[in-house]
């Protein structure tokens, strides 16, 4: 049966996509305007915006209302709303609704109030905030924990301060936005290994050892990719520095927490807590707050962090609220509890992988909170996120700059929350209409080449 027979109204609604440009282009088109007006020319990316807009097509800025919850209310930029599965928050461990973390929330405003009321080194820290501390150092294993009010201010915090103009980076093809823009930021002699890829580390820095004894060489990775779902070998990336007198940097940003029979993610998973150089990561994916950290086995690094990284030095710190949020999460995580829920996370991973790879959907890297649906076209990725938001099941349609062009994929997010029917009716719903985004698209791009060549 034909797909104009199957799904008449779509095919017409593709068509109009497809003719007024909807579906076209990609972010980068517009990331480096030209002109001499610096607001008048961002025009170009309102009007691509207001095109894909008007068809629903736009994934960015959408609200939640109520917390995060694997059942959840959203509203799209426009103000659509529609309940459904969600699998586009990051509430790993489902903390963020545990009565014991919203416990410690209310209490620490009782005690102490909303505000720190000034940077970590000009009295912001509190009581609970150095408990903090320790209690991450604990987790990682590194005695010396610097804090920071995000995630993106630890990473480009700590590449900034330690890595001086005459030092060089080594730092994987696909590392966090925060990374690269540090690395960028602090050094022009920035070489880019290829993803995961050991060997094609050592060899640039062997290079660079081999011409340039006297400065510094930064390695930087990440314990799990949030668009990948894998991870590197850290030993072997750890032994690779030794041996050349490199520093290693691990953003753990997505997997502490989350991963490892500890708790400590894949450094955990992998035997390595405690041997890594440099720990950074960030609280907002299973610790439910903003929030950053480095981690260090050295008093003198974290001296001269608190001194030398702006966003530790120049932003107020974490606030009470968001320190006793983490430290309880954290508790939680290094508890009986904590590993219970990280198998009820690891239980849903694998099920909705099966699930969605029986689907016929291409499921990247491995099994954890974050599980990648390759799609490759973004024109398709996004007519899939506009099926899903109609059909209450919301996901997050990734494209560039979050990936490559040409790369375009769905990240689907767990928490240790999900249940196994939420998966089960989910999986057929989000194959469904990735099939039914490739053959619309596909029959409207050759009915259009047809009119365009008739024409």
């Amino acid at each position: 049966m034909s797909l104009q027979a199957l799904d008449p109204a779509l095919e017409r609604e593709v068509d109009a996509m497809l003719a007024e440009g909807a579906l076209a282009g990609t972010a980068a088109q517009f990331s480096q305007p030209r002109g001499p007006d610096l607001l008048a020319r961002t025009a170009a990316v309102e009007r691509w915006h207001d095109q894909r807009a008007s068809h629903g097509l736009w994934q960015y800025a959408r609200s939640l209302e109520g917390a995060p919850y694997p059942i959840a209310s959203i509203r799209d930029e426009a103000g659509t709303g529609a309940r459904g599965i969600n699998f586009a928050s990051q509430d790993y461990l489902s903390l963020a609704s545990h009565p014991g973390v919203a416990e410690a929330a209310a209490r620490a405003l009782r005690d102490a109030g909303p505000h720190s009321a000034g940077s970590a080194v000009l009295l912001g820290n509190t009581k609970t905030s150095l408990l903090l501390e320790q209690a991450i150092a604990g987790l990682v294993q590194a005695e010396h924990v610097a804090l920071f009010p995000t995630g993106w201010g630890a990473a480009f915090g700590a590449i900034t301060a330690l890595v001086q103009p005459q030092d060089h980076v080594v730092i994987d093809q696909f590392a966090h936005a925060s990374l690269r823009q540090g690395a960028s930021a602090a050094t022009p002699k920035v070489a880019v290994n290829r993803h995961l890829d050991v060997d094609h580390v050592r060899q640039l820095v062997g290079a660079i050892r081999a011409r340039d004894t006297e400065h510094g060489i930064l390695v930087v990775t990440e314990g799990l990719f949030s668009m990948d779902s894998d991870s590197p070998d850290l030993a072997r990336l750890q032994a690779v520095c030794h041996e050349f007198g490199a520093t290693l940097l691990v953003d753990v940003a997505h997997d502490l927490g989350a991963l490892g029979p500890n708790g400590g993610g894949a450094i955990d998973a992998q035997g390595m807590l405690g041997k890594i150089d440099l720990v950074m990561g960030a609280f907002s994916k299973t610790f439910s707050s903003n929030g950053g950290f480095v981690a260090t086995a050295s008093r003198a690094v974290k001296r001269h962090l608190q001194l030398y990284a702006g966003p530790h030095m120049f932003s107020n710190a974490l606030s009470p609220v968001q320190a006793a949020v983490i430290l309880e999460c954290v508790n939680i995580v290094r508890a009986d509890e904590g590993a219970a829920l990280r198998a009820d996370l690891l239980r849903n991973a694998e099920g909705l992988r099966r699930l969605l790879t029986d689907e016929g959907l291409e499921c990247m890297g491995t099994p954890s909170a974050i599980v990648p649906v390759l799609i490759g076209s973004e024109k398709v990725s996004r007519l899939v996120g506009k099926l899903l938001f109609e059909q209450s099941v919301f996901v997050n349609q990734v494209e560039f700059p979050g990936v490559p062009v040409g790369a375009s994929r769905l990240r689907l997010q767990l928490m240790a929350n999900h249940n196994m029917q939420q998966l089960k009716r989910a999986a057929p719903v989000i194959g469904t209409a990735v099939g039914r985004a490739r053959a619309a698209i596909a029959a409207g791009e050759a009915r259009l080449q047809g009119k365009q060549g008739n024409s």
